[in-house]
């Protein structure tokens, strides 16, 4: 009985040490799977995801779902095993998600303001798409260059060296144009009093032959309504185009769903380009076992997106907010949109 139990404790031994080690020792992986989709058309928490006050706003059925990656930390051998092993989430070394150098709050303020700047530029998009005003204003002045002291943050920007300018990158080339040394004017307004100041242009720092004026210019809505995204706990900025697409839905005739479940995914900027994001496979899977039958990829993600597309999911490729709407429009016509 002695030696039974011998043996049997000597076999068990190895399974115990395993089965504490597989638990308590974590690995330097993270897992990346499908996270929740969010209906921009809808409610969450009981409030509009896209929340329009002081505008008419119309109807709309139908879903135009922003995706998610669920990302999952400090997981012991068992558990990354179990997820390597699933089909739905995917290992990734952990400095991809986490670097070394930032600590974990430090991402997440990162993604947050990621995807605060992601809103402010979809609903730029949105207007400059619908054709409603937006105005140019000084958005940062830099305390060592040409303009400080002269220009101030939140003024509306007029016109720099005699031409008006409706456009961040309308000011960057006027500017960038002029030598350094030279004087030019910029008009700007606040408060209804319109000034002029002569700012001595300095150097920029990556090409000393090209003017630098020391100013950040930035787009701000100029309508009488306010548009207010409320979704907490998402960061990065792959949710620009959803958002985008559920402002100009909302605030234009007819619906861009065509009452179907529509998913997707990618950044935008104020001019309504659409960049790539991550996670596309993990994505696709969401949005499919949320109901979606119609998926909006950023063209520069349709390559990865047809290895990993699911049964039943229509790929629609974009690469502006314009041919996201143009796509949606031809579908509910019952016509062809561009695919991967």
């Amino acid at each position: 009985m002695n030696r039974r139990i011998a043996t049997l404790v000597a076999a068990l031994v190895p399974v115990v040490v395993l089965g504490v080690v597989g638990s308590v020792i974590t690995v330097p992986f993270a897992a990346l799977g499908p996270g929740p989709t969010y209906n921009t058309l809808g409610d969450a928490g009981g409030v509009p995801v896209v929340q329009i006050d002081g505008a008419d706003v119309d109807p709309t059925t139908g879903h135009l779902n922003m995706t998610t990656v669920a990302v999952r930390d400090q997981l012991n051998i068992f558990e990354a095993f179990g997820f390597w092993v699933s089909g739905r989430q995917g290992l990734v070394p952990r400095e991809e998600v986490y670097p070394a150098d930032k600590s974990k709050e430090e991402v997440q303020q990162s993604n947050q303001a990621d995807f605060e700047e992601s809103e402010d530029s979809a609903e730029l998009a949105a207007l400059h798409h619908l054709g409603l005003p937006v105005v140019l204003v000084v958005g940062a002045v830099a305390p060592d260059g040409p303009a400080a002291g002269l220009l101030g943050a939140g003024e509306r920007l007029i016109s720099v060296a005699g031409d008006p300018v409706e456009t961040v990158s309308g000011v960057r080339d006027t500017v960038s144009t002029r030598a350094p040394g030279e004087s030019i004017d910029i008009v700007v307004e606040k408060d209804g009093v319109t000034r002029t100041e002569s700012v001595v242009l300095g150097a920029r720092p990556d090409d000393p032959e090209s003017g630098y004026l020391g100013v950040t210019p930035a787009e701000e809505p100029d309508v009488p309504f306010t548009v207010k995204f409320n979704l907490a706990d998402v960061g990065g900025p792959s949710a620009g185009l959803m958002f985008s697409l559920a402002v100009v839905d909302k605030l234009s005739p007819g619906e861009l769903s065509n009452g179907d479940f529509v998913a997707g995914t990618g950044t935008i900027d104020s001019t309504g380009a659409v960049g790539p994001i991550g996670g596309i496979p993990y994505k696709l899977i969401a949005a499919r076992e949320a109901g979606a039958s119609t998926f909006l990829v950023p063209a520069r993600n349709c390559d990865e997106a047809l290895q990993n597309v699911p049964d039943g999911l229509r790929l629609v490729k974009v690469d502006t907010l314009d041919s996201a709407i143009d796509s949606l429009q031809s579908l509910g016509r019952g016509q062809d949109a561009p695919s991967c």
